[in-house]
């Protein structure tokens, strides 16, 4: 997600500095970019000339200290609340007090996460869809003390970016997950109980309901290390039996069965 979130600013004329905690990370995101930028312009989405101008807008660096005249932080480290907020603490200590803090997470509350820092009012949620050059949506999740000022700059910022987004409230999932999660954990549960194949549950969601991909397949590219988080942060956040993590999910999980990544989940996966 980091390396998209950069791209898309870059592409949008912003200047970027690409933080992460080791060189070998941001040469892997650099390469997945340039990747991303030249299928972009095989599309005919840019030019291919303007693949340098982009890429020299993103300055790598795992010096958090750098970003101490940042405007604008987006954080999008991976879903687990403490270490959000620690690395939220040290950006708020870093940066000047107008600096607006924006996390990508996908589920865990703003408002906890704005609560880490002395400038609640300047930190929102900006939760982009994966993949970030071609998905359109932005969730833009208020926490308790979110401003309105705050609010409007990063509205603007999303239709800058040419992106659509939804201003939701602070509630567990906001809306994209709180979706999503329980359909992709109902597959799981279907597919445990023996209802049909993953190939066969994802056919009838591709041709019975027009979804581009079947659930399993997508629960396999979002992580499904990721897909538990989330749903463990709705069960948390609603105390309701509906979001209780598939066993088989939370097994798979266990097994190392994490999707994509992985090279295996509900599908197994090649180079």
């Amino acid at each position: 997600m980091g390396n998209g979130i950069a791209h898309v600013f870059a592409q949008y004329g912003y200047d970027v500095l690409l933080v992460d905690i080791k060189k070998e990370y941001l040469d892997r995101a650099l390469a997945t970019i340039r990747g991303n930028l030249e299928r972009q312009a095989k599309k005919g989405v840019i030019a291919s000339e303007k693949i340098p101008e982009i890429l020299g807008r993103i300055k790598p660096t795992t010096d958090l200290g750098e970003t101490a005249d940042r405007e604008l932080i987006v954080e999008a480290i991976y879903e687990d609340r403490s270490a959000k907020n620690d690395l939220l603490e040290k950006i708020d200590r870093i940066c000047p007090p107008q600096t607006i803090i924006a996390s990508n997470t996908s589920s865990l509350p703003i408002t906890a996460l704005a609560a880490a820092t002395g400038r609640p009012d300047r930190v929102i949620g900006m939760h982009f869809m994966n993949p970030v050059p071609m998905m359109k949506l932005v969730e833009i999740i208020r926490g308790l003390a979110t401003s309105d000022e705050t609010c409007r700059v990063v509205k603007e910022i999303c239709l800058k970016l040419e992106k659509t987004p939804v201003e939701v409230n602070d509630y567990p999932g906001f809306i994209a997950n709180r979706l999503l999660m329980p359909m992709i954990n109902e597959a799981a549960y279907c597919l445990m109980e023996g209802v049909a194949s993953a190939e066969n549950i994802d056919m009838v969601m591709k041709l019975g309901m027009n979804h581009p991909m079947g659930p399993l397949t997508l629960a396999d590219f979002i992580g499904l290390d990721v897909c538990v988080a989330i749903l463990e942060v709705l069960h948390e956040g609603f105390l309701d039996p509906k979001y209780r993590v598939c066993p088989l999910l939370r097994k798979m999980v266990q097994a190392g069965y994490l999707g994509r990544k992985s090279g295996r989940g509900f599908y197994v996966y090649t180079k």
